[in-house]
């Protein structure tokens, strides 16, 4: 079965907190366990240490030879009633004098092993978690106290005695709190968890729907930004990068459209006017107009393709820039030249061709198409009778070269796409007939790839200019 990303976050946090738990209650019990072990000693030894203090008197007056139970038995009683345990005497034989039982623990008349006394004697006092060399059936916790003569010898021992159950009470008590609390801590830990989770992958189940829903072509689907957190700048990146897809697919499509006008209407004239030529249609003495108008749509035809293939060799970074010093009037001249028939049908006035040579540093080719794509725009655009004008400025690190032409100019809000790829000012298609969109495209291209910049000012009603600059001194060996 598929886990999700709520679940994977989900039973992690989960676990964690469980082995959080678990490592606690097992640090408690054991800290538990060792504070009740030397509280427990610590009390034996309090009160092993009154009954020996007691019974030092009784015994010191018997020359440490005995003790008189009337005298010391009661005092054992009480202080074993206080500590529910046992106090019991033995001699330095370990054979047993005294025992008083506070525990109702079932013990033997078993002597103490010289072991225990021999411990005694050496560090002063004795304990230990366990029976007592046989003396009890069960364990207990033990503190032996010695009793020593004049001469610092081991005359007695007084030792105090309590059943051990009372840790495991103790502890079971401790853990049955801990589960209890645990479990109220738990529930409220589960549940914060819970809608944390919910919460965090809230935006990402929104993205994986909007993202099914672009790969169904829909590209209108947003999501929500409710927090400026890592989620919240992802789900604006989510956002910004859906708007990109979206122009990115209006453009595909327009270019698609664009595209397909541009192939089909050429082609369509050529294969007409071509059957026509071949089953006889057109007559013989209207062939030669005829196949002029097929070579202007083939050139029409390889113009495009070939706009298309600069476009792919510039983003693909193959087109190499090969900088030279040149004469940019003289290539604005020699354009002018190649469009002399429509000038001279719109009556067009060309202006600023007179002048000193203006020598720029690029690649003359491309500077050339540059040059060719805006006078073709001028031309293009113009009106009738009116006028396009070039002109040049020239300082310490740039030249900028302007081509405006009179005419309807460019609307406001359309200036800021003009550079777009397959972007056409003119959606009704009856004036921009002979292009897709794609030079203006190309020659901003281009100017980036010198190191300068293209601007577009217009007024409309009025005039349109274009202005490019030049850095006085490019890079040579450039590539995109």
């Amino acid at each position: 079965m598929r886990k999700t990303l709520f679940s994977k976050h989900f039973i992690t946090v989960a676990a964690i907190i469980l082995l959080s738990i678990t490592i606690l209650g097992a640090v408690l019990l054991a800290f538990a366990s060792q504070y009740f072990k030397e509280e427990r000693y610590t009390l034996l030894e309090h009160n092993a240490r009154q009954a020996a203090e007691l019974t030092y008197v009784n015994i010191s007056w018997n020359e440490f030879e005995r003790v008189n139970p009337s005298q010391v038995l009661p005092l054992y009683g009480v202080l074993a009633d206080a500590i529910e345990g046992d106090i019991y005497l033995c001699n330095a034989k370990g054979e047993i004098l005294l025992f008083s039982s506070g525990s109702g623990e079932e013990h033997k008349s078993a002597p103490i092993s010289a072991q225990v006394l021999n411990t005694v004697a050496a560090k002063g006092r004795y304990r230990e978690v366990g029976r007592m060399n046989g003396l009890y059936t069960d364990p207990c916790y033990t503190v032996g106290i010695p009793i020593l003569n004049d001469a610092d010898k081991l005359a007695a021992v007084v030792f105090a005695s309590a059943s051990a159950d009372m840790l495991t009470t103790f502890l079971v008590e401790i853990l049955k709190m801990f589960i209890i609390s645990s479990l109220a801590v738990l529930i409220l830990a589960f549940a914060a968890v819970y809608f944390i989770t919910a919460d965090l992958v809230r935006p990402l189940r929104k993205m994986v729907s909007a993202t099914q829903a672009f790969s169904k072509g829909d590209f209108t689907v947003r999501v929500p930004v409710e927090s400026y957190d890592e989620l919240g700048q992802l789900a604006i990146s989510f956002n910004n990068m859906a708007s990109s897809l979206a122009t990115t697919e209006l453009t595909r499509r327009s270019f698609t459209a664009n595209v397909s006008h541009e192939l089909r209407t050429p082609m369509t004239t050529i294969a007409g006017f071509i059957d026509g030529i071949l089953d006889g249609t057109i007559p013989e003495e209207k062939r030669d107009y005829y196949l002029r108008i097929v070579s202007d749509e083939t050139k029409r035809l390889s113009r495009l393709v070939r706009s298309m293939l600069n476009i792919a060799r510039i983003e693909a970074g193959e087109l190499e820039i090969k900088p030279d010093l040149f004469d940019v009037r003289d290539t604005v001249i020699k354009t002018v030249f190649s469009f002399e028939k429509p000038l001279e049908e719109k009556q067009i006035e060309v202006r600023g061709l007179d002048g000193e040579k203006v020598m720029v540093e690029a690649d003359p080719d491309l500077i050339h198409q540059v040059v060719y794509n805006l006078l073709e725009n001028a031309v293009k655009f113009c009106n009738e009778g009116g006028y396009i004008e070039v002109g040049y400025h020239q300082d310490d690190k740039a030249t900028s070269v302007s081509i405006r032409n009179s005419g309807d100019g460019i609307a406001k809000d359309e200036l800021p796409h003009v550079f777009d790829r397959f972007y056409k000012t003119d959606k009704s298609r009856s004036r921009d007939k002979g292009g897709a969109g794609l030079g203006l495209h190309i020659v901003r291209s281009i100017i980036n790839l010198h190191g300068g910049e293209i601007v577009v000012r217009s007024v409309e009603g009025e005039y349109c200019e274009f202005v490019f600059t030049l850095p006085r001194q490019s890079h040579k060996g450039k590539k995109a």
